[in-house]
């Protein structure tokens, strides 16, 4: 397969490279890329902001991905190829004390990611190994499928919060993971469901994914919730959620602030009893869980994607994604 992929050789440097698919060994399959989200951790890793350890340059992006399965190596399921599919991109010893507990993005043999420190999709096709893949559909629409990976984050978090029907919920946060999140706590069937955000213009894309209430961070905020889901990624998102909490409540971070911003008050958490939960990545239970909601038809991504490009412009696309733009969404990059 002819084509071009995206590196990243330093902060601030790229290029379009020849691209050469590497065959799948054992245990390991072969994938035609259909497309690649970009997001705030892509651009870090263009800024040169990524958190130290966390990515290895020269690097090809690309962790938000669909494709078709279009090789296996020895050991593989014959089941698996032509399948639509998108995948894991944690790379876990499976030995471990937490691989065995399932939690593999806290794998003790430390940190390995397509796309930050092995080659990821934004290249017409990526090799991994196909215990890391999760069939779609027949029919999936693979555009969409190309979210699942903030998905599965984001169904990690829902996980992690333990909602019950008729519960009050909140989301602070209306990017692509807050969108995401009110269409998993929507099935659900909470009391209520509020979105926080900082621009009005999300309140009607909030509704039609099933929020029930809608502010921003200007108005003035209740106390009630029992669980709140933090998807904006900053430090005042995190005091915004735990002010919506009542007494007792739940509140799960998903969002990675800045270094050295200033969080939670540890007093507030105790006086009140806060529970506090954090969400890094997803394991294989929350990707099996968004994938299996995607497949109902109760998730449906492919209204935030608002922009497809080609990868001969991942430069552009960069630009969007740290644009600030209220019509920028999604960027996605087509092979």
């Amino acid at each position: 397969m002819t084509g071009t992929a995206v590196v990243i050789d330093a902060p601030g440097v790229h290029r379009l490279v020849p691209h050469t698919p590497r065959e799948p060994g054992p245990g390991e399959a072969l994938i035609r890329v259909h497309a690649a989200g970009l997001c705030g951790s892509d651009r870090e890793v263009y800024q040169g902001n990524r958190p130290e350890g966390y990515v290895r340059y020269p690097i090809t992006p690309g962790h938000e991905w669909s494709g078709t399965v279009e090789r296996t190596g020895p050991g593989v399921p014959g089941s698996l190829l032509h399948r639509r599919v998108t995948g894991e991109g944690f790379r876990n010893c499976q030995v471990c004390d937490r691989c065995h507990a399932g939690e593999t993005t806290l794998c003790e043999a430390g940190y390995e990611e397509t796309g930050f420190t092995r080659p990821g999709a934004m290249a017409p096709t990526l090799t991994l190994p196909a215990r890391l893949l999760h069939p779609l559909p027949d029919d999936a629409d693979l555009t969409a499928a190309a979210l699942l990976e903030p998905a599965a984050c984001v169904a990690a978090a829902v996980l992690r919060a333990e909602v019950r029907p008729g519960e009050r919920v909140a989301v602070v946060g209306t990017g692509t993971l807050g969108m995401l999140a009110v269409q998993f706590l929507r099935a659900y069937s909470p009391a209520d469901l509020l979105v926080v955000g900082v621009r009005r213009d999300r309140e009607e894309l909030s509704h039609r994914f099933g929020a029930t209430r809608f502010r921003t961070t200007e108005d003035e905020l209740p106390g009630d919730a029992d669980v709140v889901v933090e998807a904006a990624g900053s430090a005042d998102a995190a005091r915004t959620a735990a002010g919506l909490l009542r007494r007792g409540g739940r509140l799960v971070l998903t969002g990675i602030p800045a270094p050295g911003a200033e969080g939670l008050d540890p007093t507030d958490l105790v006086v009140r009893q806060l529970e506090v939960r954090t969400v890094f990545g997803a394991p294989p239970a929350a990707w099996a869980h968004a994938v299996r909601v995607f497949a109902a038809g109760l998730l449906d991504p492919l209204p935030l994607v608002t922009h497809q490009l080609p990868l001969d412009d991942f430069g552009h696309a960069v630009e969007l994604v740290g644009s600030g733009d209220p019509k920028v969404g999604k960027v996605l990059l087509r092979p």
